[in-house]
């Protein structure tokens, strides 16, 4: 429940656009955690974003391209995350790529422990990093402005010596001939790597990209696992997937999950 600090939250950020946390509290009258225990479930319902040491109203102008994308069809990705979270267990070994899926999934890891966690992803570094005896490790190299992770040889190579459990990729495409596509050549061969080093590998992605072409092929089915989606796909790719022998998982429906290797 939405207490009466939160409603002032939320006036003086519709005044004001961005607060820092520090701002905050002292508009407030209450220490950094109380605010930041206050901002939480306003970021949860994503009313507000959090930005570098800032919060801000979900939806104003110059907020970053990353935390803009977050809130885009942002139900099914939580759904999504849900249902991948079901399938990793406290102390697992978890990689994940850079994407806003991925980064709802972090989130929903938080009811887990002692995970080992790698990624080249800031946010899911952030997210996941000192809590619940987590270890993580990150992907050296320069940060992307608008993601805030790292790519290049340099990231390649240091997940290349890792192997997990469960390596996990959000999609930029999807189509039924060509499978995983991405439109970034960097994100593209850093995913690929990433299905590498898992003992299970996911791709978690929601509806719109399906029946999508991008500029860069991931992978192809056969090197996929998994794909963890929020609703039924369309019979070209249902075809594919039994073809390939991928496990289908929808999240949020009756039918939650859906293996086609067990159809034929």
């Amino acid at each position: 429940m939405l207490s009466k600090r939160h409603t002032e939250i939320m006036r003086i950020l519709s005044d004001e656009g961005t607060v820092t946390i520090s701002g905050l509290a002292a508009r407030l009258g209450v220490s950094l955690e109380t605010v930041r225990r206050d901002v939480r479930p306003l970021t949860e319902n994503g009313s507000v974003l959090r930005i570098h040491g800032a919060v801000g109203l979900a939806g104003q102008v110059g907020e970053a391209p990353f935390q803009r994308r977050m809130r885009e069809n942002a139900d099914a990705k939580r759904r999504i995350a849900r249902e991948m979270a079901k399938l990793i267990h406290d102390g697992d070994s978890v990689m994940l790529d850079t994407g806003t899926t991925t980064s709802f999934v972090a989130r929903e890891l938080l009811g887990h422990r002692r995970l080992t966690v790698v990624t080249n992803s800031s946010d899911i570094a952030r997210t996941l990093a000192t809590v619940n005896g987590n270890k993580v490790y990150m992907a050296g190299g320069e940060l992307r402005s608008d993601s805030g992770a790292a790519f290049g040889v340099s990231a390649i190579e240091f997940i290349a010596k890792f192997s997990v459990g469960h390596a996990i990729i959000s999609a930029g495409a999807i189509d039924a001939e060509s499978g995983v596509m991405d439109f970034d050549l960097e994100e593209a061969e850093f995913a690929r790597m990433v299905l590498t080093r898992g003992a299970n590998s996911y791709v978690v992605t929601d509806r719109t990209k399906f029946g999508r072409r991008g500029l860069v092929q991931v992978a192809g089915f056969d090197a996929i696992g998994h794909v963890v989606t929020d609703e039924p796909v369309a019979d070209d790719i249902a075809a594919a997937l039994d073809e390939a022998g991928t496990q289908l998982i929808v999240g949020g429906t009756a039918a939650a999950s859906v293996d086609h290797a067990a159809e034929e």
